[in-house]
Protein backbone atom coordinates (compact mmCIF):
# COMPACT_ATOMS: atom_id res chain seq x y z
CA UNK A 1 0.00 0.00 0.00
CA UNK A 2 1.47 3.55 -0.73
CA UNK A 3 1.93 6.14 2.16
CA UNK A 4 0.33 9.21 2.24
CA UNK A 5 0.02 11.62 5.30
CA UNK A 6 -2.22 10.67 7.96
CA UNK A 7 -5.18 12.82 9.13
CA UNK A 8 -4.80 14.00 12.52
CA UNK A 9 -8.36 14.45 12.83
CA UNK A 10 -10.22 11.36 11.04
CA UNK A 11 -9.74 7.89 9.12
CA UNK A 12 -6.34 6.94 7.10
CA UNK A 13 -4.38 9.43 4.96
CA UNK A 14 -5.52 13.23 4.16
CA UNK A 15 -4.69 11.62 0.06
CA UNK A 16 -7.30 9.03 0.28
CA UNK A 17 -10.29 11.78 1.55
CA UNK A 18 -13.52 11.63 0.12
CA UNK A 19 -14.12 14.28 -2.55
CA UNK A 20 -15.32 15.67 -5.33
CA UNK A 21 -17.12 13.04 -7.57
CA UNK A 22 -17.45 10.47 -4.90
CA UNK A 23 -18.61 12.86 -2.56
CA UNK A 24 -21.61 14.05 -4.89
CA UNK A 25 -22.65 10.44 -5.71
CA UNK A 26 -22.28 9.49 -1.68
CA UNK A 27 -24.32 12.42 -1.01
CA UNK A 28 -26.66 12.00 -3.83
CA UNK A 29 -27.71 8.55 -2.57
CA UNK A 30 -27.78 9.48 1.33
CA UNK A 31 -30.26 12.05 -0.03
CA UNK A 32 -32.21 9.27 -1.74
CA UNK A 33 -32.42 6.93 1.30
CA UNK A 34 -33.07 9.85 3.87
CA UNK A 35 -35.09 12.99 2.12
CA UNK A 36 -34.62 16.49 4.26
CA UNK A 37 -31.69 15.29 5.96
CA UNK A 38 -29.40 18.49 6.07
CA UNK A 39 -26.00 17.39 4.55
CA UNK A 40 -24.01 20.33 4.62
CA UNK A 41 -20.34 20.12 4.94
CA UNK A 42 -18.45 21.26 7.94
CA UNK A 43 -14.95 21.31 7.63
CA UNK A 44 -12.10 20.24 10.68
CA UNK A 45 -11.17 23.68 12.44
CA UNK A 46 -7.11 24.20 12.07
CA UNK A 47 -5.35 22.46 15.09
CA UNK A 48 -4.41 26.18 16.56
CA UNK A 49 -8.23 26.68 17.14
CA UNK A 50 -8.12 23.47 20.03
CA UNK A 51 -6.21 25.97 22.26
CA UNK A 52 -3.92 22.96 23.76
CA UNK A 53 -2.09 23.90 26.89
CA UNK A 54 1.72 23.93 27.44
CA UNK A 55 2.48 20.24 28.71
CA UNK A 56 2.23 19.67 32.03
CA UNK A 57 4.85 17.64 32.77
CA UNK A 58 8.76 17.26 30.79
CA UNK A 59 10.16 13.59 30.44
CA UNK A 60 13.80 13.17 32.20
CA UNK A 61 16.71 14.42 29.85
CA UNK A 62 17.79 11.00 29.25
CA UNK A 63 14.04 10.30 27.63
CA UNK A 64 14.20 13.94 25.52
CA UNK A 65 14.94 12.10 22.19
CA UNK A 66 11.60 9.72 21.72
CA UNK A 67 9.33 12.92 23.09
CA UNK A 68 7.48 14.98 21.11
CA UNK A 69 5.32 17.94 22.47
CA UNK A 70 4.35 19.25 19.07
CA UNK A 71 0.24 20.30 19.18
CA UNK A 72 -0.40 18.89 16.07
CA UNK A 73 1.10 15.70 17.41
CA UNK A 74 -0.80 15.52 21.17
CA UNK A 75 -4.18 16.21 19.15
CA UNK A 76 -3.59 12.67 16.65
CA UNK A 77 -3.09 10.78 19.94
CA UNK A 78 -5.63 12.40 21.77
CA UNK A 79 -8.64 10.12 20.26
CA UNK A 80 -9.37 7.11 18.47
CA UNK A 81 -11.19 6.67 14.97
CA UNK A 82 -14.83 5.79 16.68
CA UNK A 83 -17.49 7.83 14.74
CA UNK A 84 -17.79 10.30 18.17
CA UNK A 85 -13.83 11.25 18.08
CA UNK A 86 -14.27 12.32 14.47
CA UNK A 87 -17.17 14.30 15.26
CA UNK A 88 -15.42 15.68 18.20
CA UNK A 89 -12.38 16.65 16.32
CA UNK A 90 -14.63 17.86 13.78
CA UNK A 91 -16.59 20.44 16.22
CA UNK A 92 -13.35 21.37 18.10
CA UNK A 93 -14.00 19.18 21.27
CA UNK A 94 -11.12 17.09 22.26
CA UNK A 95 -10.57 17.54 26.05
CA UNK A 96 -8.55 15.11 27.11
CA UNK A 97 -4.74 15.78 24.96
CA UNK A 98 -1.71 13.70 26.49
CA UNK A 99 1.27 15.73 28.01
CA UNK A 100 3.80 14.44 25.58
CA UNK A 101 3.81 11.60 23.22
CA UNK A 102 6.84 9.41 23.85
CA UNK A 103 8.22 6.90 21.14
CA UNK A 104 10.20 4.39 22.27
CA UNK A 105 12.85 2.49 20.03
CA UNK A 106 13.84 -0.52 22.43
CA UNK A 107 12.33 -2.21 25.63
CA UNK A 108 15.05 -0.79 27.51
CA UNK A 109 13.55 2.31 26.60
CA UNK A 110 9.89 0.95 26.95
CA UNK A 111 11.22 0.59 30.70
CA UNK A 112 12.70 3.51 31.74
CA UNK A 113 9.54 4.99 30.75
CA UNK A 114 7.43 3.14 32.69
CA UNK A 115 9.65 3.46 36.27
CA UNK A 116 9.80 7.43 35.18
CA UNK A 117 6.19 7.30 34.77
CA UNK A 118 5.55 5.44 38.09
CA UNK A 119 7.54 7.47 40.15
CA UNK A 120 6.35 10.98 38.64
CA UNK A 121 2.34 10.19 39.01
CA UNK A 122 2.21 10.33 35.35
CA UNK A 123 -0.45 8.27 33.35
CA UNK A 124 0.33 6.18 30.11
CA UNK A 125 -1.70 5.24 27.76
CA UNK A 126 0.15 2.63 25.38
CA UNK A 127 -0.83 3.80 21.87
CA UNK A 128 -0.91 1.60 18.24
CA UNK A 129 -2.03 2.98 14.90
CA UNK A 130 -4.38 4.44 16.99
CA UNK A 131 -7.46 3.14 15.45
CA UNK A 132 -9.29 2.30 18.79
CA UNK A 133 -13.39 2.55 17.86
CA UNK A 134 -13.63 2.54 21.75
CA UNK A 135 -12.16 5.00 23.74
CA UNK A 136 -8.85 2.69 23.89
CA UNK A 137 -6.48 5.07 23.73
CA UNK A 138 -8.12 8.71 24.81
CA UNK A 139 -6.20 9.91 27.87
CA UNK A 140 -9.73 10.00 29.75
CA UNK A 141 -8.24 8.78 32.82
CA UNK A 142 -9.68 10.63 35.82
CA UNK A 143 -7.55 11.00 39.15
CA UNK A 144 -5.09 13.21 40.16
CA UNK A 145 -2.45 12.69 37.96
CA UNK A 146 0.42 15.10 37.08
CA UNK A 147 0.39 14.38 33.49
CA UNK A 148 -0.47 11.80 31.05
CA UNK A 149 1.86 9.84 27.96
CA UNK A 150 0.47 8.66 25.24
CA UNK A 151 3.66 5.80 24.36
CA UNK A 152 3.75 5.25 21.20
CA UNK A 153 5.30 2.07 19.95
CA UNK A 154 5.26 2.58 15.99
CA UNK A 155 8.76 3.16 15.94
CA UNK A 156 9.22 -0.81 17.43
CA UNK A 157 8.56 -2.41 14.16
CA UNK A 158 11.06 -5.05 12.99
CA UNK A 159 10.62 -8.67 12.28
CA UNK A 160 13.57 -9.79 14.76
CA UNK A 161 13.41 -13.49 13.84
CA UNK A 162 11.54 -15.90 11.35
CA UNK A 163 11.29 -19.90 12.08
CA UNK A 164 10.93 -21.62 8.61
CA UNK A 165 10.31 -24.48 9.92
CA UNK A 166 7.81 -24.01 12.35
CA UNK A 167 6.08 -21.07 10.38
CA UNK A 168 7.03 -18.60 12.94
CA UNK A 169 7.93 -15.34 13.37
CA UNK A 170 9.45 -12.82 16.23
CA UNK A 171 7.85 -9.62 16.07
CA UNK A 172 7.87 -6.51 17.88
CA UNK A 173 4.62 -4.47 18.57
CA UNK A 174 4.81 -1.48 16.95
CA UNK A 175 4.65 -2.64 13.10
CA UNK A 176 1.76 -1.69 10.61
CA UNK A 177 -0.17 -4.30 9.10
CA UNK A 178 1.39 -3.31 5.60
CA UNK A 179 5.14 -3.26 7.56
CA UNK A 180 4.67 -6.50 8.57
CA UNK A 181 3.41 -8.47 5.53
CA UNK A 182 6.04 -6.56 3.49
CA UNK A 183 8.61 -7.81 5.96
CA UNK A 184 7.22 -11.62 5.63
CA UNK A 185 6.72 -11.50 2.15
CA UNK A 186 10.24 -12.45 0.81
CA UNK A 187 10.36 -15.16 3.75
CA UNK A 188 7.12 -16.56 1.45
CA UNK A 189 4.97 -16.42 4.74
CA UNK A 190 2.14 -14.56 5.61
CA UNK A 191 0.28 -13.81 9.29
CA UNK A 192 -2.72 -13.77 7.46
CA UNK A 193 -4.74 -11.36 9.75
CA UNK A 194 -6.34 -8.30 7.83
CA UNK A 195 -8.46 -6.19 9.60
CA UNK A 196 -10.17 -3.49 8.08
CA UNK A 197 -8.13 -1.45 9.81
CA UNK A 198 -4.98 -3.24 8.96
CA UNK A 199 -3.01 -0.25 7.26
CA UNK A 200 -3.29 1.71 10.14
CA UNK A 201 -2.91 -0.77 13.44
CA UNK A 202 0.03 -2.34 14.67
CA UNK A 203 0.51 -6.05 16.11
CA UNK A 204 0.30 -5.17 19.51
CA UNK A 205 -2.95 -3.15 19.25
CA UNK A 206 -4.06 -5.92 17.69
CA UNK A 207 -2.93 -8.69 20.57
CA UNK A 208 -4.08 -6.02 23.48
CA UNK A 209 -7.67 -5.71 22.05
CA UNK A 210 -8.32 -9.41 21.17
CA UNK A 211 -8.62 -8.16 17.42
CA UNK A 212 -10.28 -10.31 14.81
CA UNK A 213 -8.71 -10.56 11.20
CA UNK A 214 -11.07 -10.01 7.30
CA UNK A 215 -11.27 -13.99 7.18
CA UNK A 216 -14.71 -15.24 8.15
CA UNK A 217 -13.98 -18.76 9.64
CA UNK A 218 -10.54 -20.71 10.49
CA UNK A 219 -8.12 -18.84 12.49
CA UNK A 220 -9.36 -15.48 12.33
CA UNK A 221 -8.98 -13.99 15.99
CA UNK A 222 -5.52 -12.91 17.02
CA UNK A 223 -5.61 -15.18 19.77
CA UNK A 224 -5.21 -18.25 17.91
CA UNK A 225 -2.21 -16.79 15.78
CA UNK A 226 -0.48 -16.34 19.00
CA UNK A 227 3.02 -18.69 20.34
CA UNK A 228 3.84 -16.93 22.93
CA UNK A 229 4.01 -12.80 23.88
CA UNK A 230 6.77 -10.50 25.98
CA UNK A 231 5.51 -7.91 27.96
CA UNK A 232 6.69 -5.37 29.63
CA UNK A 233 4.84 -3.89 33.41
CA UNK A 234 5.85 -1.49 36.18
CA UNK A 235 6.23 -4.68 37.91
CA UNK A 236 8.70 -6.94 35.37
CA UNK A 237 8.81 -8.55 32.48
CA UNK A 238 6.36 -11.51 31.21
CA UNK A 239 7.80 -13.51 28.78
CA UNK A 240 5.81 -17.06 28.02
CA UNK A 241 7.23 -20.00 26.12
CA UNK A 242 6.98 -20.47 22.50
CA UNK A 243 4.74 -23.56 22.67
CA UNK A 244 2.71 -25.02 20.12
CA UNK A 245 -0.09 -26.04 22.78
CA UNK A 246 0.15 -26.22 26.60
CA UNK A 247 -2.10 -28.03 29.44
CA UNK A 248 -0.10 -26.29 31.93
CA UNK A 249 -1.81 -24.12 33.93
CA UNK A 250 -3.90 -20.93 32.65
CA UNK A 251 -2.39 -19.70 29.74
CA UNK A 252 -0.22 -16.66 30.62
CA UNK A 253 -0.76 -15.19 26.66
CA UNK A 254 -4.43 -15.57 27.69
CA UNK A 255 -4.16 -12.69 30.68
CA UNK A 256 -2.55 -9.90 28.28
CA UNK A 257 -4.42 -10.87 25.36
CA UNK A 258 -7.31 -8.28 25.04
CA UNK A 259 -5.35 -6.42 28.45
CA UNK A 260 -5.85 -3.28 26.50
CA UNK A 261 -2.18 -2.20 28.06
CA UNK A 262 -3.86 -1.78 31.44
CA UNK A 263 -2.03 -4.99 32.53
CA UNK A 264 1.67 -4.17 30.59
CA UNK A 265 2.84 -3.16 27.59
CA UNK A 266 3.51 -5.56 24.66
CA UNK A 267 6.71 -5.11 23.61
CA UNK A 268 6.85 -8.59 21.20
CA UNK A 269 5.29 -11.43 19.64
CA UNK A 270 5.97 -14.86 18.05
CA UNK A 271 2.83 -15.25 16.01
CA UNK A 272 1.95 -18.18 14.07
CA UNK A 273 2.44 -18.23 10.12
CA UNK A 274 1.03 -19.28 6.85
CA UNK A 275 2.33 -20.19 3.35
CA UNK A 276 1.18 -17.75 0.89
CA UNK A 277 -2.21 -18.60 -0.15
CA UNK A 278 -2.23 -19.78 -4.53
CA UNK A 279 -5.65 -21.23 -5.01
CA UNK A 280 -8.87 -19.08 -4.31
CA UNK A 281 -12.28 -19.53 -5.47
CA UNK A 282 -15.03 -17.03 -4.81
CA UNK A 283 -18.57 -16.19 -6.27
CA UNK A 284 -21.60 -13.96 -4.71
CA UNK A 285 -24.95 -15.86 -4.01
CA UNK A 286 -28.12 -13.44 -3.79
CA UNK A 287 -31.16 -14.54 -1.45
CA UNK A 288 -34.77 -13.45 -1.71
CA UNK A 289 -35.47 -14.17 1.76
CA UNK A 290 -32.83 -12.99 4.39
CA UNK A 291 -33.89 -15.91 6.95
CA UNK A 292 -33.02 -18.31 4.04
CA UNK A 293 -29.51 -16.72 3.99
CA UNK A 294 -29.11 -16.93 7.45
CA UNK A 295 -30.01 -20.34 7.16
CA UNK A 296 -27.61 -21.59 4.81
CA UNK A 297 -24.29 -19.41 6.67
CA UNK A 298 -25.07 -21.59 9.49
CA UNK A 299 -25.30 -24.69 7.70
CA UNK A 300 -21.82 -23.67 6.00
CA UNK A 301 -20.44 -22.78 9.19
CA UNK A 302 -21.55 -26.26 10.28
CA UNK A 303 -19.97 -28.07 7.44
CA UNK A 304 -16.64 -28.02 8.21
CA UNK A 305 -15.69 -26.23 4.70
CA UNK A 306 -14.13 -23.36 6.86
CA UNK A 307 -14.51 -20.38 3.69
CA UNK A 308 -12.17 -17.34 3.78
CA UNK A 309 -15.03 -15.32 3.36
CA UNK A 310 -18.71 -15.80 4.10
CA UNK A 311 -20.49 -12.50 4.96
CA UNK A 312 -24.14 -12.29 4.33
CA UNK A 313 -25.39 -8.87 4.20
CA UNK A 314 -28.70 -8.41 4.88
CA UNK A 315 -31.17 -6.26 2.19
CA UNK A 316 -30.42 -2.37 3.39
CA UNK A 317 -26.46 -3.20 3.94
CA UNK A 318 -26.53 -4.92 0.34
CA UNK A 319 -28.19 -2.14 -1.10
CA UNK A 320 -26.33 0.35 0.35
CA UNK A 321 -22.47 -1.33 0.07
CA UNK A 322 -23.27 -3.71 -2.83
CA UNK A 323 -25.94 -2.39 -5.50
CA UNK A 324 -28.35 -5.32 -4.52
CA UNK A 325 -31.83 -5.27 -3.76
CA UNK A 326 -31.75 -8.95 -1.89
CA UNK A 327 -29.75 -10.00 0.95
CA UNK A 328 -26.04 -10.95 -0.75
CA UNK A 329 -23.58 -13.63 0.52
CA UNK A 330 -19.57 -12.56 -0.30
CA UNK A 331 -18.27 -16.49 -0.33
CA UNK A 332 -14.67 -17.26 -0.99
CA UNK A 333 -12.25 -20.13 -0.46
CA UNK A 334 -8.23 -20.19 -0.61
CA UNK A 335 -5.69 -22.38 0.14
CA UNK A 336 -1.78 -22.12 -0.60
CA UNK A 337 -1.88 -26.13 -0.91
CA UNK A 338 -4.45 -27.05 -3.32
CA UNK A 339 -6.77 -25.67 -5.47
CA UNK A 340 -10.32 -24.91 -3.78
CA UNK A 341 -12.87 -25.39 -6.56
CA UNK A 342 -14.40 -28.84 -4.68
CA UNK A 343 -15.09 -26.79 -1.75
CA UNK A 344 -16.54 -23.40 -3.83
CA UNK A 345 -18.70 -25.64 -5.42
CA UNK A 346 -19.99 -28.09 -2.13
CA UNK A 347 -20.76 -24.47 -0.77
CA UNK A 348 -22.99 -23.53 -3.29
CA UNK A 349 -24.78 -26.58 -3.74
CA UNK A 350 -25.63 -25.62 0.07
CA UNK A 351 -26.68 -22.75 -0.70
CA UNK A 352 -28.99 -23.49 -3.43
CA UNK A 353 -30.66 -25.67 -0.94
CA UNK A 354 -31.50 -23.02 0.94
CA UNK A 355 -33.08 -20.66 -1.67
CA UNK A 356 -29.85 -19.06 -2.46
CA UNK A 357 -29.39 -17.81 -6.47
CA UNK A 358 -25.42 -17.76 -7.22
CA UNK A 359 -24.80 -14.75 -9.29
CA UNK A 360 -22.65 -15.70 -12.06
CA UNK A 361 -20.20 -18.64 -12.68
CA UNK A 362 -17.77 -19.57 -9.90
CA UNK A 363 -14.70 -17.91 -10.57
CA UNK A 364 -11.10 -19.18 -9.77
CA UNK A 365 -7.43 -18.16 -9.50
CA UNK A 366 -4.88 -20.87 -9.12
CA UNK A 367 -0.53 -20.09 -8.69
CA UNK A 368 -0.98 -16.83 -7.05
CA UNK A 369 -3.20 -15.23 -9.91
CA UNK A 370 -5.32 -12.26 -9.38
CA UNK A 371 -8.21 -12.60 -6.42
CA UNK A 372 -11.28 -13.76 -8.08
CA UNK A 373 -13.87 -11.06 -7.77
CA UNK A 374 -16.86 -12.94 -7.53
CA UNK A 375 -19.04 -10.99 -9.47
CA UNK A 376 -20.25 -7.48 -9.23
CA UNK A 377 -21.87 -7.77 -6.07
CA UNK A 378 -19.07 -9.00 -4.36
CA UNK A 379 -16.44 -6.90 -6.36
CA UNK A 380 -18.80 -3.44 -5.14
CA UNK A 381 -18.94 -4.77 -1.41
CA UNK A 382 -15.04 -5.44 -1.52
CA UNK A 383 -13.94 -2.00 -2.77
CA UNK A 384 -16.81 -0.20 -0.59
CA UNK A 385 -15.44 -2.52 2.32
CA UNK A 386 -11.69 -0.26 1.88
CA UNK A 387 -13.42 3.32 1.50
CA UNK A 388 -16.56 3.00 4.29
CA UNK A 389 -14.34 4.43 7.11
CA UNK A 390 -13.27 7.24 4.44
CA UNK A 391 -17.35 7.68 3.74
CA UNK A 392 -17.74 7.51 7.46
CA UNK A 393 -15.67 10.78 7.90
CA UNK A 394 -17.40 12.32 4.82
CA UNK A 395 -20.87 11.44 6.03
CA UNK A 396 -19.61 12.59 9.74
CA UNK A 397 -18.68 15.58 8.56
CA UNK A 398 -22.54 16.38 7.01
CA UNK A 399 -24.71 15.95 10.13
CA UNK A 400 -25.08 12.23 9.51
CA UNK A 401 -24.68 9.47 12.23
CA UNK A 402 -22.66 6.49 10.63
CA UNK A 403 -21.78 4.05 12.79
CA UNK A 404 -21.31 0.68 13.27
CA UNK A 405 -21.63 -2.09 16.38
CA UNK A 406 -20.87 -5.70 16.52
CA UNK A 407 -21.45 -8.79 18.87
CA UNK A 408 -21.43 -12.44 19.16
CA UNK A 409 -24.40 -14.76 20.29
CA UNK A 410 -25.57 -18.16 19.57
CA UNK A 411 -27.56 -19.49 16.29
CA UNK A 412 -30.66 -20.02 18.64
CA UNK A 413 -30.45 -16.67 20.02
CA UNK A 414 -29.36 -14.84 16.47
CA UNK A 415 -33.35 -13.88 15.81
CA UNK A 416 -33.96 -12.24 19.32
CA UNK A 417 -30.46 -10.42 19.16
CA UNK A 418 -30.96 -9.18 15.87
CA UNK A 419 -35.14 -7.76 16.65
CA UNK A 420 -33.90 -6.75 20.26
CA UNK A 421 -31.32 -4.55 18.55
CA UNK A 422 -33.74 -3.42 15.82
CA UNK A 423 -36.20 -2.18 18.21
CA UNK A 424 -33.88 -0.47 20.63
CA UNK A 425 -31.99 1.15 17.98
CA UNK A 426 -34.99 2.47 16.15
CA UNK A 427 -36.65 3.58 19.88
CA UNK A 428 -33.52 5.62 20.59
CA UNK A 429 -33.32 7.34 17.19
CA UNK A 430 -36.95 8.23 17.51
CA UNK A 431 -36.24 9.79 21.18
CA UNK A 432 -33.25 11.06 19.75
CA UNK A 433 -35.66 12.84 17.20
CA UNK A 434 -32.99 11.47 13.97
CA UNK A 435 -34.48 9.38 11.35
CA UNK A 436 -32.50 6.20 10.30
CA UNK A 437 -31.78 2.81 9.26
CA UNK A 438 -30.22 -0.30 10.87
CA UNK A 439 -28.44 -2.60 8.51
CA UNK A 440 -26.93 -6.05 9.58
CA UNK A 441 -23.98 -8.63 8.11
CA UNK A 442 -22.49 -11.28 9.50
CA UNK A 443 -18.14 -10.51 9.94
CA UNK A 444 -17.49 -13.72 11.21
CA UNK A 445 -18.79 -17.53 11.58
CA UNK A 446 -18.36 -20.40 14.40
CA UNK A 447 -20.07 -23.61 14.28
CA UNK A 448 -22.22 -22.34 17.16
CA UNK A 449 -22.92 -18.67 16.39
CA UNK A 450 -22.87 -15.73 14.21
CA UNK A 451 -20.68 -12.42 14.91
CA UNK A 452 -23.30 -9.81 13.52
CA UNK A 453 -22.03 -6.30 12.33
CA UNK A 454 -24.55 -3.67 12.97
CA UNK A 455 -24.61 -0.53 10.91
CA UNK A 456 -26.49 2.97 12.40
CA UNK A 457 -27.26 5.26 9.60
CA UNK A 458 -29.45 8.56 10.33
CA UNK A 459 -29.54 12.26 9.99
CA UNK A 460 -28.92 13.79 12.56
CA UNK A 461 -28.34 17.26 14.15
CA UNK A 462 -25.01 18.88 13.36
CA UNK A 463 -23.71 20.10 16.58
CA UNK A 464 -25.43 17.17 18.71
CA UNK A 465 -24.55 14.12 16.88
CA UNK A 466 -22.45 12.82 19.63
CA UNK A 467 -25.28 12.91 22.30
CA UNK A 468 -27.64 11.63 19.88
CA UNK A 469 -24.83 8.59 18.99
CA UNK A 470 -24.69 8.11 22.60
CA UNK A 471 -28.37 7.74 23.35
CA UNK A 472 -28.22 5.07 20.38
CA UNK A 473 -25.32 3.59 21.44
CA UNK A 474 -26.48 2.75 25.14
CA UNK A 475 -29.85 2.02 23.99
CA UNK A 476 -28.51 -1.17 21.68
CA UNK A 477 -25.83 -1.94 24.17
CA UNK A 478 -28.58 -2.70 26.80
CA UNK A 479 -30.16 -4.47 24.17
CA UNK A 480 -27.22 -6.91 23.59
CA UNK A 481 -26.38 -7.55 27.18
CA UNK A 482 -30.06 -8.43 27.64
CA UNK A 483 -30.60 -10.31 25.20
CA UNK A 484 -27.31 -12.47 26.03
CA UNK A 485 -24.80 -11.56 23.40
CA UNK A 486 -21.66 -9.95 24.33
CA UNK A 487 -20.84 -6.43 23.94
CA UNK A 488 -18.13 -6.68 21.54
CA UNK A 489 -16.82 -9.67 19.32
CA UNK A 490 -13.39 -7.45 18.06
CA UNK A 491 -13.53 -4.13 18.96
CA UNK A 492 -12.25 -4.11 22.70
CA UNK A 493 -14.07 -2.72 25.53
CA UNK A 494 -12.06 0.50 25.79
CA UNK A 495 -13.47 3.44 27.79
CA UNK A 496 -16.91 3.70 25.96
CA UNK A 497 -17.86 -0.21 26.79
CA UNK A 498 -16.74 -0.37 30.27
CA UNK A 499 -20.41 0.11 31.44
CA UNK A 500 -21.96 -3.30 29.59
CA UNK A 501 -18.56 -5.25 30.45
CA UNK A 502 -19.11 -4.72 33.74
CA UNK A 503 -22.50 -6.49 33.82
CA UNK A 504 -20.96 -8.94 31.32
CA UNK A 505 -18.46 -10.23 33.07
CA UNK A 506 -18.49 -12.24 36.68
CA UNK A 507 -17.82 -10.20 39.09
CA UNK A 508 -15.65 -12.66 41.30
CA UNK A 509 -13.58 -12.30 37.91
CA UNK A 510 -13.34 -8.90 38.22
CA UNK A 511 -12.25 -9.15 41.55
CA UNK A 512 -9.36 -11.00 40.31
CA UNK A 513 -8.68 -8.66 37.72
CA UNK A 514 -8.47 -5.81 39.89
CA UNK A 515 -5.50 -8.10 41.97
CA UNK A 516 -3.59 -9.00 38.81
CA UNK A 517 -3.81 -4.85 38.11
CA UNK A 518 -2.72 -4.70 41.90
CA UNK A 519 0.16 -6.66 41.35
CA UNK A 520 1.79 -5.64 37.70
CA UNK A 521 0.56 -1.98 37.92
CA UNK A 522 0.84 -1.15 41.82
CA UNK A 523 1.00 2.55 40.70
CA UNK A 524 -1.91 2.12 38.60
CA UNK A 525 -0.34 4.15 35.54
CA UNK A 526 -1.63 1.99 32.63
CA UNK A 527 -4.43 3.27 31.04
CA UNK A 528 -6.39 4.23 33.80
CA UNK A 529 -10.13 3.52 33.66
CA UNK A 530 -9.98 0.64 31.00
CA UNK A 531 -10.74 -3.15 31.99
CA UNK A 532 -10.95 -1.78 35.55
CA UNK A 533 -10.77 0.40 38.01
CA UNK A 534 -8.05 0.24 40.88
CA UNK A 535 -6.99 2.95 43.05
CA UNK A 536 -3.22 4.71 42.03
CA UNK A 537 -1.00 4.71 44.84
CA UNK A 538 -1.10 7.62 47.27
CA UNK A 539 0.26 10.91 45.65
CA UNK A 540 3.65 11.57 46.72
CA UNK A 541 5.79 14.86 47.43
CA UNK A 542 6.28 16.44 43.65
CA UNK A 543 8.70 14.80 41.87
CA UNK A 544 12.32 17.05 42.19
CA UNK A 545 14.44 17.84 39.01
CA UNK A 546 13.46 17.71 35.20
CA UNK A 547 9.89 17.82 34.95
CA UNK A 548 7.64 20.48 36.05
Amino acid sequence: MRGGTRSWWGWGNVEDAVTGAERDALTRRVARLLPGADLTVHRPPPVEAFGVGASRVRAPRALAPLVSDGVRDRLAHSHGQAFRDVVRALLGRLPHVPDLVVRPTSEAEVVQVLDWCAGARVAVVPFGGGSSVVGGVEPRVGGDWRGTVSLDLTAMNRVLDVDRTSRAALVQAGVLGPGLEGQLRPHGLTLRFFPQSFEFSTLGGWLATRAGGHFATGPTHVDDLTESLRVVTPSGAVESRRLPASGAGPSPDRLFLGSEGALGVITQAWVRLQDRPRHRAGASVGFARYEDGVAAVRALAQSGLNPANCRLLDPMEALLNAGSPTAVLVLGFESADHPVTAWAERALEICRDHGGTPAEPLRVADDAGERPGGGTAADTWRSSFLRMPYQRDALAAQGMIVETFETACTWDRFDAVRAAVDDAARDAMRRAGVTGVVTCRFTHLYPDGPAPYFGVYAAGTWGRTVEQWDEIKAAVSDALIGAGATVTHHHAVGRDHRPWYDRQRPELFAAALRAVKGTLDPAGILNPGVLVDTPPAAAGPEPAGEYR
